[in-house]
């Protein structure tokens, strides 16, 4: 039986977090309406669409790169661990995997890359939902202890708040050193 799982990121761009990544083989049988590229969604539909993908689809998986894997040997290749963790993590295995962009991860098995996927292929649309809704739980997470930094409202995108608090406070353990903001901000500490 041939098993296709799409495969998205969440959380390539932001100086803050780890990247996530979700795969997400659909139920040709149980449809989900509404999906779409999560970046296209408002925050309330993709929560309220996330535990549909969980409880409809066949399989799915979440995984994610720390920080410190970010910084060791940069965000494109974390991305990419971050995906081959999610397939690799899928309960039901995958025959093919439908990749979000236009690199796919080592995987042992077929794989093809799609630009744009998020939008053309529901399966992609699914697993963009997945890997957005937990990163935003973990940035949630983390504006709990850190509320300084403003977590919550910018999931640790490069915005000027963002970037205010960083100034002020200087870089958390979870602030990303090897992109550029921080890591100017780190050279004027020194």
């Amino acid at each position: 039986m041939r098993l296709v799982c799409g495969v998205d990121e969440a959380g390539r761009g932001p100086l803050a977090g780890p990247v996530y990544a979700a795969a997400v083989i659909l139920d040709p049988g149980r449809p989900i309406a509404g999906l779409d590229d999560s970046k296209r969604l408002s925050e309330r539909k993709r929560e309220a669409l996330a535990p549909i993908i969980r409880e409809l689809s066949i399989s799915w998986s979440i995984a994610s790169a720390s920080v410190e894997e970010i910084d060791a040997i940069n965000i494109l290749q974390a991305t990419l661990l971050a995906m081959r963790r999610a397939v690799e993590g899928l309960p039901t295995a995958a025959t093919e995997a439908l990749i979000d962009g236009n690199r796919c991860p080592p995987l042992s098995i077929p794989a093809r890359a799609i630009i744009g996927g998020d939008a053309l292929e529901p399966a992609i649309s699914a697993a963009s939902i997945l890997a957005k809704t937990a990163r935003d739980a973990e940035m949630r997470r983390l504006h709990q202890a850190f509320p300084q930094y403003g977590l919550d409202r910018h999931k640790g995108y490069d915005t000027a708040f963002h970037r205010a608090a960083l100034a002020q406070y200087g870089p958390a353990s979870f602030h990303r050193r090897s992109f550029a903001p921080v890591r100017a901000l780190l050279e004027v500490a020194q």
